[in-house]
């Protein structure tokens, strides 16, 4: 039995991509969740999956940029639902762009959104948590929280300002010997609909930086995260792995790797919309459901190897450990 059954789960940035794969995983599990996201018609249709997944749904419209509106939205959470026992942040924005194309409002308004809504929902439910003495709180960051890149300057600075609030309040939390637990999941490149109603200001369609997986992928991690806290952070994907080791070892070399590579990767051949949709200011999805996927089904991979071998590192490690007295069982024995 899922020991997330018939827990209270607040998922942020729930109407779409990780966000919504991740409340439909909950949901599955038996969970009560909570659903935060600015647009209407995803919100509800993202709690019609979690209802059909088998779990309770409700749909709390938030702005998680606006602190006043987080810490209503944890009242009316614990008021309907109950005590929130896992809270999941994902909610973010971002531009497509050069930086000198992004304006300061709208490099405020992805700090607000992408970091400082990490921090004002952590603000309102981290001391209810302490005070029950109990609770989990998962940070969902990126590969891009340790490597920056082109044209997302502003979404890997909001990646990087998690990863360092993430680690100092673990300190925190360690010194205080506090049973509530943050743990971080770092992704690879997701396939959602970020990449439809992102603000862009490139000639062609945005896209992630292949290899590309599906949203699923991505909530296994949060959902596993979730249940196994006491990790500091994961790791999904075999991309994020390589791109995260390559930086620790060579980040001059992968400066000028992605100064070449990084303008054509992230762009389709195809020219983009000058209609295209746009969620900086206001939710793409306030009438239209996009779902949890993006464009890319197609190139996408359902599994990740990687997520499974750091899932089951124990037993991976217990396993090389088995072969590798046996191998040397038999050197010996050869010798003999």
């Amino acid at each position: 039995m899922s020991t997330l059954r018939r827990k209270v789960v607040a998922v942020t940035g729930a109407s779409g991509g990780i966000g919504r794969a991740s409340a439909i995983a909950f949901g599955g599990r038996g969970a009560a969740v909570a659903l935060l996201a600015r647009g209407a018609q995803g919100l509800e249709s993202a709690a019609e999956e979690v209802r059909a997944a088998g779990g309770e749904a409700l749909v709390v419209p938030t702005d998680v940029s606006d602190p006043d509106q987080v810490n209503a939205a944890v009242d009316r959470i614990e008021k309907e639902l109950g005590p929130v026992e896992v809270w999941v942040n994902v909610a973010f924005t971002s531009v497509f762009s050069r930086f000198d194309d992004i304006s300061p409002d709208e490099y405020r308004r992805v700090t607000e959104v992408s970091y400082l809504g990490y921090v004002y929902s952590t603000m309102a439910v981290l001391p209810r948590m302490k005070q029950r003495g109990q609770g989990v709180i998962v940070q969902v960051g990126s590969a891009l929280a340790y490597r920056g890149i082109p044209l997302q300057t502003a979404y890997c600075g909001s990646k990087h300002a998690i990863q360092g609030f993430h680690e100092a309040l673990r300190c925190e939390l360690l010194h205080d010997k506090s049973p509530v637990r943050v743990t971080m999941v770092q992704m690879p490149a997701v396939n959602t609909p970020q990449f439809s109603w992102v603000m862009s200001r490139l000639r062609h369609r945005a896209q992630p930086v292949p290899p590309i997986y599906q949203p699923e992928v991505a909530a296994n991690a949060v959902v596993y995260a979730a249940e196994h806290p006491r990790r500091r952070e994961y790791w999904v994907g075999g991309s994020t792995v390589g791109t995260l080791v390559a930086n620790a070892v060579c980040p001059g070399v992968l400066d000028r790797y992605l100064a070449r590579t990084g303008f054509s990767a992230q762009q389709t051949g195809e020219s983009q919309p000058s209609d295209a949709p746009e969620n900086l200011w206001e939710p793409a999805d306030a009438r239209r459901d996009f779902g949890t996927h993006g464009r890319f089904d197609d190139r996408a991979n359902p599994h990740s190897r990687q997520l499974w071998a750091s899932q089951h590192h124990g037993l991976l490690g217990a396993g090389a450990a088995v072969l590798g007295g046996a191998l040397l069982a038999g050197s010996r024995a050869w010798r003999r």
